[in-house]
């Protein structure tokens, strides 16, 4: 029996997805959860242009927040925040 493959596009670009895929959540990898002081934040976006994997999200009324189900932990907001308004909490302190 012949299998069938899905064409390949030229150069393997593939369109960016417009969903959330469930089977790519990678957030549970995390041990450390990044959170944000609101007031100490001065929106100034940096860790929003230095997130790897986008998980910084502004609001002009909520500000700066993280999308968790993504977030791997890695400390990179918290360690380019110039008034080091993101610090890192072990996620055992959390409830949810």
């Amino acid at each position: 029996m012949a299998k069938v493959y899905k064409q390949v596009p030229f150069a393997a670009i593939v369109p960016s997805p417009q969903t959330e895929n469930e089977g790519m959540v990678t957030g549970n990898w995390r041990f450390l959860r990044p959170v944000v002081d609101k007031g100490q934040c001065t929106e100034c976006k940096t860790c929003y242009i230095y997130c790897p994997d986008a998980c910084v999200n502004w609001a002009k009324d909520d500000g700066i927040s993280f999308n968790l189900k993504y977030c791997k932990g890695c400390g990179i907001c918290s360690n380019v925040c110039p008034v080091g308004a993101i610090a890192r909490v072990p996620e055992l302190d959390f409830d949810e």
